[in-house]
């Protein structure tokens, strides 16, 4: 039975003792403490199991986690870079309902972005007529030039998309960001969901959950929907900056996954406008490159000169139609975090819908009035670098000091263009095991979009935790975890109580 405190806020039982609330969603618990239809079994399951039982468990878990090596990467950390990826035990479980206006959401929006490119790379309408202002697009730093009338094999330049999801207050979810340069994080979820079956079993077979174990292989029938005319059997070779990039284990793992070469810039070559790959038979030809290397580090001849991470003369290769990249060169325009406020405005201009998943409601600091305002709440909002990601060039307003925000006045007024602002939103909470205990802490979603000859969505992603108390910042770099995401098949029935 719950009970209500001296404040009426719901008192539960152990492991839930600490268990709080706030103005945030709560994914497992409603406002009276009561679980809600999807979360009744692992509610259930929680109250059932000693406390020794749930830390062996995580104990397992990140056993797991270290003996398969699975890591990621501090860079600037003077304690080591190499760490163990933080994992929590508990699912986050979507309905199949949520999921179905995910999906719908998500599908339209790489469509409009897709759209989006082609234009400003070609014909230029939505500038042309005024829709978006020309100075925005042209003054973006991921704007490439030299893409300027360059055909991209089938029109597509998102093939790879990770969008960030929040939920709302008031439940609905909405879009905190898109990712779509280099998309990174699709490992983990593979992997969280590799443990959890391994840890959990019987608790995950008791969930109709949808599987996501076919993610390889549709990323390569993605890739090889880009090929180039005429390439029956395409060959496709995932590049990457090396063993000492951040998201070297997941370079490694996909190429495993889809059996493709895992190679580096300098296996291959550009001969008459045409990619090759070294290999102990010689030469030969590559087709498609995922890469997971940056623009500016693809090619010396056209971008960094300074780069060896890249393929000189790739550049010329692709104009020349003769290879395929996933994702385009340029396609850092459409991620932008000022562009990102036009995208409303983007999917009716292009699809003549009205967005099924909303945006955060976003100050350009370009303008003069809306930087005003920003600049008087400092305190209140949280302040983005627009071609940032890892949870860097941020202030969260309401978490910060006065020095704090006076360097962030000072850098937002030397470049306003750089910078946006957003409210500091009350994101969704999960339980989590912190020291043998269930408690709630702030996460987000990252669903992973695939655009070949359609669109395809792994049902799930990857669900980030911010798992120091409090903290909204959910990315591993910055003290955050991940957990399992499952989407149900069918709605699950209400458990008696």
């Amino acid at each position: 039975m719950i009970i209500p405190d001296a404040t009426g806020r719901p008192t539960l039982p152990p492991p839930f003792s600490n268990y709080t609330f706030n103005a945030a969603f709560d994914e497992m618990l409603d406002v009276d403490g009561r679980p809600r239809p999807h979360y009744q079994e692992l509610y259930h399951r929680l109250l059932e199991m000693p406390t020794e039982t749930l830390y062996q468990r995580q104990q397992a878990a990140n056993t797991a986690f270290l003996n398969q090596g699975i890591t990621f990467t501090v860079y600037g950390d003077d304690e080591g870079t190499e760490r163990i990826w933080p994992y929590d035990l508990l699912p986050r479980i979507i309905t199949s309902a949520e999921w179905e206006t995910i999906e719908r959401g998500l599908s339209q929006r790489i469509t409009a972005l897709n759209l989006f490119l082609k234009d400003v790379y070609h014909d230029g309408r939505i500038l042309s007529d005024g829709t978006l202002p020309r100075w925005l697009i042209y003054s973006c730093q991921h704007f490439r030039r030299e893409m300027r009338g360059v055909h991209v094999s089938h029109d597509i330049y998102i093939a790879v998309d990770g969008t960030d999801l929040v939920r709302l207050p008031d439940g609905r979810f909405a879009v905190l960001e898109d990712n779509l340069r280099v998309p990174s994080g699709v490992s983990y979820m593979l992997a969280n969901r590799q443990v959890m079956k391994r840890v959990f079993p019987s608790l995950f077979g008791s969930y109709g959950v949808r599987p996501i174990d076919n993610y390889g292989q549709a990323l390569l029938s993605t890739l090889m929907a880009l090929a180039p005319a005429g390439r029956s059997e395409p060959v496709i070779v995932l590049l990457t900056p090396g063993v000492y990039n951040s998201a070297y284990y997941e370079h490694a793992f996909l190429a495993r996954q889809m059996g493709i070469e895992l190679v580096e810039g300098r296996d291959l070559i550009v001969h008459n406008s045409v990619v090759y790959m070294r290999t102990t038979g010689g030469l030969r030809r590559v087709d498609v490159i995922y890469r997971r290397v940056d623009d500016d580090y693809l090619d010396s001849l056209a971008f960094r000169t300074n780069s060896t991470l890249g393929v000189p003369g790739l550049l010329n290769a692709y104009r020349a139609g003769n290879v395929a990249l996933a994702n385009a060169i340029g396609t850092g325009v459409a991620d932008d975090k000022a562009i990102y406020a036009y995208i409303p405005t983007i999917i009716r201009y292009y699809l003549g819908e009205d967005p099924i998943l909303p945006n955060v409601e976003t100050f350009l600091l370009a303008d003069e009035k809306q930087r005003h305002y920003a600049l008087e709440h400092l305190d209140e909002l949280v302040i983005k670098a627009v071609g940032e990601s890892g949870g860097y060039g941020m202030l969260i307003g309401p978490y910060s000091t006065a020095a704090q925000r006076e360097a962030f006045r000072l850098q937002v007024i030397a470049n306003p263009r750089n910078y946006i602002a957003q409210p500091t939103l009350a994101i969704s909470r999960a339980p989590c095991i912190i020291d043998n205990q269930v408690e709630p802490r702030h996460i987000d979603l990252r669903p992973f979009v695939l655009f070949g000859e359609h669109v395809t969505i792994i049902p799930g992603g990857l669900t980030r935790v911010a798992l120091k108390r409090g903290s909204l910042v959910v990315n591993s770099s910055q003290g955050g975890g991940s957990k399992d995401t499952w989407v149900l098949v069918e709605p699950t029935a209400t458990i008696d109580q």
